[in-house]
């Protein structure tokens, strides 16, 4: 936590401030001239008090293997692309953006969300660009996979796309319709000398059986369970570890991958995705399920939400609800151990299964010990985690009544039911969490793992902004024994039992609050609306020189 607050703090302290010294920085990072138009956009920036100046590698990392398409071919890219099922377009014509719904012949309820919600994102500085369009994913899921062998070697194949999205794509289907899925398309994308690219290693039953006792049962190193992540999942390597991907959601998804170079706005991706990353349509907009202090009475935006309650009032219970949303079934059989679906199971285990817990010693010797607790015990103490919808539960390894024996349900409740707890969960669902800028807002700490990178990674610190968890979610109870003290439970099986022994919790529920407080910072000064804004007119730029067929001529000449 020392760490991270000092890493933010000089980040914070090293960005630019003037016109000149973001043009130096820009040259310094890319080895490129800043686009046409950076001027305007440092202004934009500056004028709403924009904080992350010089943080845009991510952003740049989406864009790089575009440079190496011409103007015509990148704008023939886009025009094909957005012939595709569930890709619609945002549209930019003398200066006004519009949202085109493309009619395909293919019904998508989804369709146009996202579209809507970058048009409104583009607003303030819509006047200033030229005559684009962009192709934004319908779907929260990732979308473009190219081959490893297409991206080291694009002058060998697919650089020419005149023989129109056939040529290139064959012909495409908004489904697998069990022709393929997401894993056969993402572990084309590893290096051929990897793990994934071996089939035998990637699918064989017994690696899978093996790997999960060693990492995903809490059986394993005690050590394991102590070991706190240093950041999130987000740069984790699906192609290196082929055996987790069937405990990832995304890789069953049932809406077909593209695997050729296009450009598409999606609102995360994981590692081996192509997709350009672009804030959520959720976080920039305001409903009832997703925005904290929304108010859709008076349809007005609160700095504290009505069910908001002081810090000392709330729970030390870790606390989740939601969809049994994660992924799809393609191929099906195996929706039982996506993310949320291990999540749930584990932390409502009741069973005599032992987690080892660390706290201080109730002496006050300074040092620590170690109790060997039932899960049962340790649940049933500090985990309030159900679903309160079933999403295709016909799915599910034994239907809809093996769903309801294995994972707890609860009843729906409204957004503002979670400040009543100290500790959020925030856990992936189909893609990222659209509820991870509500839970920051809030006046509790956030416990957030993912396998996401999102618009805002290169701006946000682990250990001082939220907690981050990893994907086996085994430390979250000394997570919570280091912030909240031992439980009951815990104290029994270390043979402290009588209540003046109990141990004074030391000061981790003041750091909690902390992490609380440093989250709720961070929303109202990089994660507002306009801090958005901020990104996609620069994301703007970057695109309008690759749509150029004179790339030079939408360089930024300094005046």
């Amino acid at each position: 936590m020392a760490d991270a607050e000092e890493k933010f703090k000089a980040k914070l302290a090293r960005q630019s401030t003037t016109l000149d010294a973001a043009v130096a920085e820009y040259r310094r990072r890319y080895t490129r001239e800043p686009p046409k138009g950076f001027d305007a956009w440092f202004a934009f920036a500056q004028k709403n008090g924009f904080k992350m100046m010089d943080e845009f590698d991510g952003l740049m990392e989406d864009f790089e293997p575009f440079h190496a398409l011409s103007g015509v071919e990148f704008r023939r890219r886009v025009q094909q692309v957005s012939s595709l099922p569930s890709i619609d377009i945002v549209r930019v014509r003398n200066g006004k953006g519009s949202a085109v719904n493309m009619e395909k012949g293919f019904d998508d309820s989804e369709a146009s969300a996202r579209a809507h919600g970058f048009r409104r994102m583009i607003e303030p500085f819509q006047s200033t660009l030229p005559d684009l369009d962009f192709p934004i994913n319908a779907k929260a899921e990732g979308r473009i996979l190219v081959p490893w062998e297409h991206q080291k070697y694009p002058n060998l194949t697919y650089q020419d796309s005149s023989g129109g999205v056939k040529s290139m794509l064959g012909d495409f289907t908004p489904d697998w319709r069990g022709t393929g899925n997401v894993w056969e398309a993402y572990r084309r994308t590893c290096d051929p000398a990897s793990a994934a690219r071996r089939v035998f290693s990637s699918l064989r039953p017994s690696v899978v059986n093996r790997t999960t006792r060693a990492l995903y049962s809490v059986e394993s190193d005690p050590a394991q369970e102590f070991s706190f992540a240093e950041s999130t999942d987000a740069n984790y390597s699906f192609c290196e570890n082929p055996w987790a991907h069937y405990y990832q959601g995304h890789f069953f998804s049932d809406w077909r991958t593209i695997p050729v170079l296009y450009p598409v706005l999606s609102p995360a991706k994981s590692v081996g995705f192509g997709d350009i990353k672009i804030p959520s349509h959720y976080y920039h907009g305001s409903t009832p399920k997703y925005t904290y202090g929304w108010d859709s009475v008076n349809m007005i935006l609160k700095d504290v939400d009505d069910m908001e309650m002081p810090w000392e009032h709330k729970t030390d219970k870790i606390f989740w609800r939601g969809a049994t949303t994660g992924g799809g079934s393609s191929p099906p059989g195996f929706s039982h151990q996506y993310q949320r679906q291990r999540f749930v199971k584990m932390v409502n285990d009741m069973s005599k299964t032992e987690h080892t817990v660390v706290f201080p010693d109730p002496s006050g010797s300074g040092q620590y010990l170690s109790s060997v607790v039932p899960a049962s015990a340790l649940n049933s103490e500090l985990m309030d985690v159900a679903f309160t919808v079933a999403v295709d539960a016909d799915n599910y390894p034994g239907g809809w009544e093996a769903m309801q024996r294995e994972l707890r349900f609860s009843d729906p409740v409204p957004l503002g039911e979670h400040w009543a707890h100290k500790y959020l969960i925030d856990v992936d669902g189909m893609s990222y969490s659209g509820r991870f800028m509500a839970f920051l807002a809030s006046d509790s700490a956030v416990i957030k793992s993912t396998v996401y990178q999102e618009f805002f990674s290169d701006w946000i610190q682990p250990w001082l902004h939220f907690i981050p968890l990893s994907s086996t979610y085994k430390e979250i109870y000394n997570i919570h024994a280091y912030f909240s003290g031992p439980s009951q439970a815990a104290l029994e099986a270390a043979n402290v039992t009588s209540p003046h022994e109990r141990p004074a919790l030391h000061d981790g529920d003041r750091r909690l609050r902390r992490i609380a407080r440093a989250g709720k910072h961070w929303k109202r000064i990089l994660g507002r609306k306009v801090d958005m804004e901020v990104y996609v007119y620069r994301l703007c730029l970057e695109y309008a020189r690759l749509w150029a067929d004179d790339r030079d001529s939408m360089n930024y000449v300094p005046s």
